[in-house]
């Protein structure tokens, strides 16, 4: 069997990482992949938003399967093109994806089948989402772009100076291309985060261990939002009741609301919620495995993950279980300095020898490349150090007892990732 993985973030390592353990996997290729990849899969040259040359290399190799990493290939409809060409792919339709395509589309699928979330309006028109905040008088208050912004497109405004100058920002400057078009404005939810991500063949569900991401750059969840500068699974923050809540009252029915409109979502479903005193409630729903939510999860999982997706995709797996280690696993972001903002490439890394050995700290490449054999930056988020332990204490320490021997100049990571853990365990 040969699989390809589309992507060439961490996420993808953790993927490409969890399916080399499968003697059945003859081949495992990586487009366009990174430094990690490197050394246990092959490689491709093609970026994952090129859909024809994905398409010609997946026909050529007789890919059995293709997984797909990122959001963005996903929401252009690459799942519709290689199954129109016989070819089996992992992951939701170009309708399916547009959950999160568009956050509107979102709040409509959501109010519609009554799934609790923030409450919302939505504007293309900038005089009118204007003179709205004007009559708003309830702070904080969150704006989000409608389409895709790397994760980058939702801001919290505590008063009427800051929403206006959100909304300027996303509709008359651009910040997030047409992305911005179209804004929703909601309520400001108070709560808990978590992820909540779940295979799917567009009926039954699978959920993988429940996880909590930690979004700002800076320690105390202060500054700017990124990609995610780590995260933890599972949360002790998500019982087996709310688990059960999240099951009947969000995941199904959303996935019979699509149902209604003619859509059968394959692949993962990836919930962000709000924990609040009412029950979970929905923030944001993502078409793909999350980052850096995965790099926690992978480790954690036994089962064989290539029956899994291959059952999400041929739309059967009723009958299918999942396996999932005993302990936790977190996974702390090593970033370039001046990350989300300007940063600098091309610094070597040291170090990442010292862990081949481990199997329990495992070091999940992002934005690496290799280059006259060393192994160099090349992206904000670089690496993700992940640490696996019987419990989330033993787990934060052994990280954060390791992770300073990793070097390159400018490195960064944040010094929290899950502590919280310990104040819903210590409840």
């Amino acid at each position: 069997m040969d699989v390809l993985v589309i992507g060439s973030g961490g996420r993808e390592h953790a993927i490409v990482w969890a399916l080399s353990k499968d003697k059945s996997i003859k081949n495992i290729f990586c487009a366009p992949g990174n430094a990690g990849t490197s050394f246990i899969a092959k490689n491709i040259n093609i970026s994952a938003d090129n859909l024809d040359e994905l398409l010609n290399f997946a026909k050529e190799k007789n890919i059995d399967l293709t997984i797909v990493g990122p959001e963005i290939p996903l929401v252009k409809g690459i799942v519709d093109i290689f199954e129109k060409s016989g070819l089996k792919i992992f992951g939701p339709n170009k309708n399916g994806a547009m959950l999160e395509g568009s956050k509107a589309f979102t709040k409509s699928i959501l109010k519609e089948n009554k799934i609790p979330t923030a409450e919302f309006e939505k504007f293309n028109n900038f005089d009118n989402v204007v003179s709205y905040i004007k009559e708003n008088k309830k702070y904080p208050v969150v704006i989000k772009a409608d389409g895709l912004a790397a994760g980058k497109g939702v801001l919290i405004c505590n008063n009427e100076e800051e929403a206006i100058a959100a909304i300027t920002d996303i509709m008359i400057k651009k910040i997030f291309g047409n992305s911005g078009d179209t804004i929703v404005i909601e309520e400001f939810l108070e709560g808990e985060e978590a992820s909540i991500l779940a295979l799917t063949d567009g009926e039954n569900i699978i959920l993988l261990p429940p996880s909590q991401d930690h979004k700002r750059i800076f320690d105390d969840d202060k500054g700017p939002n990124t990609g995610g500068m780590g995260a933890y699974a599972p949360t002790p923050l998500i019982k087996k009741d709310i688990i059960n809540k999240i099951k009947n009252t969000i995941l199904h029915p959303t996935l019979e609301g699509l149902k209604r409109k003619n859509i059968i979502y394959k692949g993962v479903l990836y919930a962000g919620l709000m924990i609040t005193k009412d029950g979970p409630k929905v923030l944001e729903y993502n078409c793909r495995f999350g980052d850096p939510e995965t790099q926690s999860i992978m480790p954690l999982i036994n089962s064989n993950l290539l029956e899994l997706f291959i059952g999400c995709s041929d739309g059967n797996i009723k009958n299918k279980q999942i396996d999932i280690k005993d302990g936790f696993a977190l996974n702390v972001v090593i970033a370039s300095s001046g990350y989300p903002g300007k940063y600098e490439t091309g610094k070597e890394i040291y170090g990442l020898e010292k862990f081949n050995d481990r199997d329990d700290i495992i070091i999940f490449h992002a934005g690496t490349k290799v280059e006259k054999g060393k192994i160099l930056t090349s992206g904000g988020r670089v690496l993700n150090f992940t640490g696996i332990d019987k419990n989330i204490e033993k787990t934060i320490e052994k990280v954060y007892n390791n992770i300073n021997k990793i070097k390159f100049e400018g490195a960064y990571y944040r010094k929290d990732i899950g502590k919280r853990a310990l104040k819903y365990i210590n409840n």
